[in-house]
């Protein structure tokens, strides 16, 4: 089977992640046949709009193929994530209505694929993270983009602790558009294969509305607050401090949860989330991106994450260094230079 299935269904091009088994985890060739569909699609006046989903009940994408980076690091990583991240960019300039249902686990390599989309639909079963801090990494995939666009301070609470969130918090974080119960998918699916070839994003707006309900309260509002005085600062140490002395619970459980990621993953991701409040398109985040991705993966902590995560689930890393207070700043500011051809050269926009 392919991992990835390709269809038209009246006038909806379908994208279908076809690897259930493994949450639709995401592999370099699955990022290549998406890209070529999006090509099929744009060139069929047909085609109203694009929908991606996924196969299996538990999810649309759990992320990247971890082990594959693990076992293949220099022989694939620079390609894979220099074709992922264009495709993400390819995504949010789509030139038809892109539709996303980020339904079951939706998380890393996922929300590129997702997050990024004109129209993106959650639904009760959505769990929705970047958890890269916790196996030494970054959230990428343009997350540094979408993080810091959330209210207040909340991107940098998702991005830096991973915390899984539902659909009502996912709506209220600006990273999900609306709810679409998962018995309605049917008859959405339905009802988007029957728009007129131009009916446009106002068009799939419309058929949305006929099948959205409210998401109800986000649990996150309730910890706004907290969220916005403690993670307001521009040094992880500071965060910390700020929420030992809040006495909240709330910040008392945060502040163990950041304990467990990697500092270095923290510092570079606070640093990474900064600059992406201020990048003036998508394009120059995932730049930064690409190049910090590599530096971790040939000297940060991330083969060490993935080994603890995902190869000897041992689930206790090693962290270096081990502990906040030995990270060096200079390192940091190292991950971010250049490493490589850049992933979008002057002029270039969004394409495999």
């Amino acid at each position: 089977m392919d991992d990835v299935i390709v269809e038209s269904a009246g006038s909806l091009g379908r994208i279908r992640l076809n690897r259930p088994k493994a949450i639709n985890a995401l592999n370099h060739p699955m990022v290549g046949l998406i890209d070529r569909a999006l090509d099929r699609f744009s060139a069929d006046p047909a085609i109203a709009a694009v929908l991606l989903t996924g196969e299996g009940e538990r999810g649309l994408c759990a992320g990247g193929d971890l082990r594959s980076l693990y076992e293949n690091p220099t022989a694939m990583a620079d390609r894979f994530w220099r074709d992922e991240y264009r495709l993400d960019a390819r995504i949010a300039a789509y030139e038809k209505p892109f539709v996303a249902v980020m339904d079951g686990i939706t998380m890393g390599g996922g929300v590129g694929l997702s997050g990024h989309a004109a129209h993106r639909i959650v639904t009760e079963r959505s769990r929705i993270a970047m958890p890269e801090t916790g196996i030494g990494y970054l959230p990428d995939v343009g997350g540094t983009w979408l993080l810091p666009r959330a209210p207040g301070e909340l991107g940098t609470y998702l991005g830096l602790t991973g915390a899984q969130i539902g659909a009502a918090d996912a709506v209220f974080c600006h990273l999900a558009d609306v709810l679409v119960p998962v018995a309605a998918l049917p008859d959405l699916v339905a009802a988007l294969s029957a728009l007129a070839p131009d009916a446009g994003d106002e068009g799939v707006r419309t058929v949305l509305a006929r099948f959205a309900q409210e998401s109800g309260p986000a649990p996150l509002a309730a910890e706004r607050g907290v969220i916005d005085r403690c993670f307001g600062f521009d040094m992880v140490d500071e965060i910390l401090s700020a929420l030992a002395t809040d006495g909240s619970d709330f910040a008392a459980r945060t502040r163990t949860v950041l304990l467990t990621k990697s500092p270095s993953s923290l510092v570079l991701t606070l640093c990474l989330l900064r600059l992406g409040r201020a990048a003036p398109r998508l394009e120059a985040c995932l730049e930064r991106e690409f190049h910090a991705s590599l530096a971790l993966l040939a000297e940060g902590d991330f083969r060490e994450g993935i080994r603890a995560a995902v190869i000897d689930k041992d689930k206790t890393p090693r962290w270096n260094p081990p502990d906040l207070a030995a990270v060096d700043p200079a390192r940091i500011a190292a991950w971010l230079e250049t490493r490589a051809e850049p992933v979008f050269p002057e002029g270039r926009r969004g394409a495999v």
